[in-house]
């Protein structure tokens, strides 16, 4: 008897992929082949094929709506209709019980292909409010689950529900023992993780590189610079340790971290929550996003889990000083998330999309 078969998509961003990457092995543990659907040269085929080489991913065409003028605006809309039929071609070729989306662009003529040919499409919003994929994608889908409570004001009630954050398993599973290997740091200072998304953040880097000495005097550091944003002039120093991305390793990483500055894309800082991690959170401005993560830090503010530094604001002093606040808030940060809400597992998260699937 053939096993079922459901495909997954999302990319663009790690963000659109790491709850993917978490849910593969829970879906293939219930009896069920996965198969990915992703764009030609997007973050997710690496990260999709590294982790998980068995896993037959389809590359198509993908588009992206911008929000500002561009002649591109002109032309990638024949990319989504293209990459329309690719999905069709797919969708046809692998009959799959369901479709489950994490957004980014490429997920959009997925979303669509799935409607047109009567599988279930369903559909996960990480943020406040949903990105421009997804709103677009949302007609086209059976159900949207929802981290935050409050993106159910934007969403269509009456298909959707709150899930809350999902964690991946392996995260809780670091080592900091590995993470010491991994970094060598040779004192007992506390550790400082810099995150600034797979891309870096050049405010960030600065900000961190700039202070350097100064920040070393309290903490060693770990600095996830983003790709191509080593500074081998770096290399070598005792207390600083810099990546451009990890993946594997991040748990590790994570259980020896004291501290964190970050991004506040939704999936990391609900990660750094989950390890009551006191965290520093420098959003994107509106100027270079939706402001969809400036949403997600206010409310991690609001709820005493993190403090705010906007990233207009974030100047090397500035950094300094709201560094130095984190340290001083810490207890206060571990207490308000220890009283979170606990996430939810990705076999919990795998069983509420298996549940969503088309029936023989």
């Amino acid at each position: 008897m053939h096993k079922r078969t459901i495909i997954l998509t999302g990319g663009g961003t790690a963000g659109h992929v790491s709850l993917n990457q978490a849910l593969i092995p829970e879906i293939t543990g219930m009896d069920y082949n996965v198969e990915y659907i992703g764009s030609k040269d997007g973050i997710e085929q690496e990260l999709i094929v590294d982790s998980y080489p068995d896993i037959k991913y389809h590359a198509i065409s993908s588009g992206k709506l911008r929000r500002y003028f561009s002649m591109k605006n002109f032309t990638d809309p024949f990319k989504v209709v293209a990459g329309l039929g690719q999905s069709m071609n797919i969708i046809r070729k692998t009959k799959p019980a369901a479709i489950f989306s994490k957004g980014g662009f490429v997920s959009v003529p997925v979303a669509m292909a799935g409607k047109l040919m009567s599988i279930p499409v369903i559909i996960h919003e990480s943020d406040v409010t949903p990105g421009l994929a997804n709103k677009i994608a949302m007609p086209f889908a059976d159900h949207i689950f929802t981290v935050f409570k409050e993106t159910m004001q934007h969403v269509p009630k009456e298909k959707s529900t709150c899930t809350g954050s999902v964690i991946r398993s392996e995260l809780m599973d670091g080592s900091a023992a590995k993470g010491r290997e991994i970094c060598h740091f040779e004192n007992d200072l506390p550790v400082l993780m810099i995150m600034g998304g797979s891309q870096g953040s050049e405010v960030i880097n600065t900000a961190i590189r700039s202070n350097l000495q100064a920040i070393m005097q309290t903490f060693n550091v770990i600095h996830l610079c983003g790709k191509g944003n080593i500074d081998e002039g770096l290399e070598g120093i005792a207390q600083y340790c810099q990546f451009e991305y990890v993946t594997h390793e991040l748990s590790h990483l994570l259980h020896m971290t004291d501290f964190v500055v970050s991004r506040a894309g939704s999936n990391s800082i609900f990660e750094f929550l989950a390890l009551k991690k006191p965290m520093l959170l420098i959003p994107l401005s509106r100027q270079k996003s939706r402001g969809d993560q400036i949403l997600n830090a206010e409310l991690f503010r609001k709820n005493g889990f993190a403090l705010v530094l906007e990233e207009e604001e974030a100047s090397p002093e500035r950094f300094m000083k709201a560094l130095d606040q984190l340290k001083a808030d810490e207890e206060l940060l571990i207490e308000k998330m220890t009283d979170a809400e606990p996430p939810k597992t990705a076999y919990e998260m795998a069983k509420l999309v298996v549940a969503h699937t088309k029936k023989r």
